[in-house]
């Protein structure tokens, strides 16, 4: 390692990206410096999870029905309060929360930007010290600057995003978000307590042996879906064993395809008819990020996940996500009858 070499922050990231483009306002990336700001904060509350008061459940459920984490709660309240007090976002939605929250300050809605946002991803791993991690979008809004922010600004096609990423609070922690232009990863460096440029310019590889599903509902899934799930399963024409992984975290499973290659899926199932994992929150955002980092995402074997209009906050959807030719290999397969 060359300890002459200088570590480049987020902040120095973006700043640099501003000049390189003199005619941006600079809200997009005071907007990402906020969202950093408000994950180190989570970080330090998961590195002492084990030690706090925050581990188990808060007593309530979110308006999916699900039982509430402790540290959801604190990740949510976290970054509705970092980006409120910002001057770059006009309005927020989260996971954890039924409505949106337009934030009605002057500075705030005279920004360009709604954020939606998943605070704490995988929170079932909390108390088994399991990877977890956020996921964030970026939209342009739709209303007009200068008012409070409306339902349609959170409403749009995954085509539309500005940006879109996620935070892994692991055994380090990082931060990948994507651009229109590129994909970049920032790893936190707890000695200076700064995001540091590590993972430039991410492609995902357009191959792998690596292919991650909840086999435990493989009897549950439709049969083109288990036809893709066996082929996996089996050797190929190669000769070649495909690995099977499954982390029961969405972050946790996207950041190991981006970096490794592989495929992901997420099927409907049983009681989840319309699919489990949410469009705006989760399905998008990582979508878009694998996309521009050379992969493909897929709602079912014909539909590109991004065009999808959103019909409510909280729709679910199924997801198939990773590498480009892997995904072209599921395709064949799901597609044939």
């Amino acid at each position: 390692m060359n300890h002459k070499q200088r570590v480049m922050t987020l902040d120095e990231f973006t700043i640099q990206e501003l000049r390189n483009y003199p005619g941006a306002t600079g809200q997009l990336s005071g907007l990402l410096r906020d969202i950093g700001l408000a994950a180190k904060r989570v970080n330090v509350e998961v590195n002492k999870a084990g030690i706090a008061d925050i581990l188990g459940e808060a007593g309530t459920t979110n308006v999916q029905g699900e039982s509430v984490k402790k540290l959801d709660v604190f990740a949510n309240d976290q970054f509705i309060a970092s980006l409120q007090s910002s001057i770059y976002c006009c309005g927020l939605a989260s996971e954890e929360n039924e409505n949106f929250i337009a934030f009605n300050d002057e500075h705030s809605k005279k920004s360009k930007y709604v954020v939606l946002i998943d605070p704490l991803d995988g929170s079932s791993n909390i108390d088994v010290n399991v990877s977890i991690g956020t996921i964030f979008s970026v939209y342009r809004r739709l209303s007009p600057e200068g008012e409070e922010c409306n339902l349609e600004d959170f409403l749009q096609p995954g085509t539309q995003q500005i940006a879109a990423g996620y935070i892994i609070y692991g055994s380090s922690t990082m931060m990948v978000y994507a651009t229109r232009r590129s994909v970049q990863g920032f790893t936190l460096d707890p000695s200076i307590g700064e995001f540091c440029l590590s993972h430039p310019n991410l492609k995902c590889p357009p191959e792998s042996d690596i292919f991650s599903v909840n086999v435990g509902y493989y009897h549950l899934y439709e049969k083109n879906i288990r036809d893709s799930i066996d082929h996996f399963m089996a050797r190929d024409e190669n000769d070649r064993i495909y690995r099977h992984r499954f982390v029961g975290c969405m972050v946790a499973e996207i950041h190991r395809t981006l970096i490794q290659g592989g495929i992901f899926m997420y099927p409907a199932f049983g009681k989840y008819k319309s699919g489990r994992l949410r469009l705006c929150y989760e399905c998008n955002p990582m979508s878009f990020l694998m996309e521009k980092a050379g992969g493909v995402a897929m709602a079912n074997g014909r539909q590109r996940l991004l065009e999808l209009k959103p019909a409510q906050l909280h729709q679910r959807v199924p997801i198939f996500i990773g590498s480009k030719n892997m995904m072209e290999t599921w395709k064949d397969i799901v597609n044939k009858n």
